[in-house]
């Protein structure tokens, strides 16, 4: 090799490696810092776009689960207010069955009367009070026929096989008082009370088909989350697999990398000494 002092060419290779060793040690420490293999699209392209892909699918699906477990809750405080004014229901018909009875006078049936209103004004007010969100539930908001249908989305894209429309699956029409046909009932005499314990049962047959429709939508839903949660789980492992960082390997590389980083400043020393040569050349 010719000995030049104006260009080290020995020094200038080895600065140029300890660059690429410090570039690639940064990367280690990036993939080992943030657990995640790829960094930038030229460490992977087609991964990149595979991995955020399947990123944004997992994100939706959360999204829908998210929408499920509101959907089911929706539903429970529906059951609920349903089941109480069944339970009043049944207390009016006792009542009227009581009334209807021809052993008891004037005075006992009038008072009778009054416990049968005031669970009256109870159904009716929880017909009216019963929300979720601030969308009142028993006044025929979720009547098939009303004009603005509660729909859940679930699934990946807008296509109805990943919708729930709540307004066809229950159909649970205005629960008020008046809709049902108690306000025109009275026990205050025999017959009336007679045609009160009639109308109560049909009343109460009609809240435990709309019971039925809540608990098969119900069944569905917890299905379709559950479905949906394992779709998502799936979705997650194989991004994990194209994008996370093998420790094992990160750490392994990690070792060599600041082993090269030190060997190459070591060298970069080392090279500059060569020059140094010129001066044996030198008379004594």
């Amino acid at each position: 090799m010719a000995l030049r002092i104006f260009n080290n060419l020995a020094s200038y290779s080895a600065q140029r490696l300890l660059g690429e060793n410090k570039n690639q040690l940064s990367r280690v420490f990036a993939r080992i810092a943030s657990g995640e293999r790829i960094q930038k699209s030229s460490d992977d392209s087609a991964g990149m776009m595979t991995s955020e892909s399947l990123r944004s699918d997992v994100r939706t699906l959360r999204q829908g689960i998210r929408n499920l477990n509101e959907g089911l809750s929706l539903l429970n405080v529906i059951d609920g207010a349903i089941n109480e004014e069944v339970s009043i229901l049944l207390r009016m018909r006792e009542l009227s069955t009581q009334s209807a009875t021809g052993t008891i006078g004037a005075t006992e049936r009038q008072s009778t009367n009054l416990e049968f209103g005031a669970m009256r004004d109870e159904f009716n007010r929880i017909a009216k009070t019963t929300e979720f969100n601030g969308k009142k539930l028993l006044n025929g908001y979720l009547a098939s026929n009303a004009a603005e249908h509660l729909s859940l989305q679930f699934g990946l894209d807008s296509d109805k096989v990943n919708q729930v429309n709540l307004n066809r699956e229950v159909n649970i029409t205005s629960l008020s008082a008046d809709a049902m046909g108690l306000n025109s009932l009275s026990i205050s005499t025999q017959s009336g009370a007679s045609k009160a314990v009639e109308e109560i049962k049909v009343i109460v047959e009609k809240l435990n088909d709309i019971r039925g429709r809540l608990g098969s939508t119900q069944n569905r839903l917890e299905r379709s989350l559950t479905t949906t949660l394992t779709a998502a789980e799936n979705l997650t492992a194989a991004e994990e697999n194209i994008n996370g960082a093998d420790m094992a390997v990160e750490f392994a590389s990690l070792t060599k990398q600041q082993i090269l980083v030190q060997t190459s400043s070591a060298m970069i020393g080392q090279s500059n000494l060569f020059p140094q040569g010129v001066i044996q050349l030198l008379p004594q």
